[in-house]
């Protein structure tokens, strides 16, 4: 957002459909991160998650390229925050295994305390 801001100086208008944009993307992103305790790529996503995570894809770039009911952006741009949102997701994914692996051992720690 502040990159369409401050360095593409976009209008408001064009702003809260970059923004619209970052929710759809970034929450794709989210879901496979999150969908397992291992890496994203350790095992492969449903048939029916990937179709409703294209079509989902699809249909917002469509939308915002084409201005329908909302301001148009450029395919560059969301090409662009489409890249970021997947950049996002190998990020969280890395930050994502230590994390749990420290609640595992905090737990186990914790469950090892209370029979004592």
């Amino acid at each position: 957002m502040a990159l369409g801001a401050f360095g593409l100086h976009l209008a408001s208008g064009v702003l809260r459909t970059l923004a619209f944009l970052v929710l759809v993307f970034g929450s794709q992103a989210t879901i496979y991160a999150i969908r397992e305790r291992r890496h994203l790529w350790g095992s492969r996503p449903s048939l029916l998650l990937a179709a409703s995570s294209v079509a989902d894809i699809a249909i917002a770039s469509t939308l915002a390229i084409g201005g329908i009911a909302m301001a148009p952006l450029p395919p560059l741009v969301v090409t662009g925050t489409l890249v970021a949102s997947i950049v996002f997701a190998f990020i969280l994914d890395l930050v994502k295994v230590p994390v749990f692996a420290h609640l595992a051992l905090l737990k186990a720690r914790v469950l090892a305390l209370r029979t004592q």
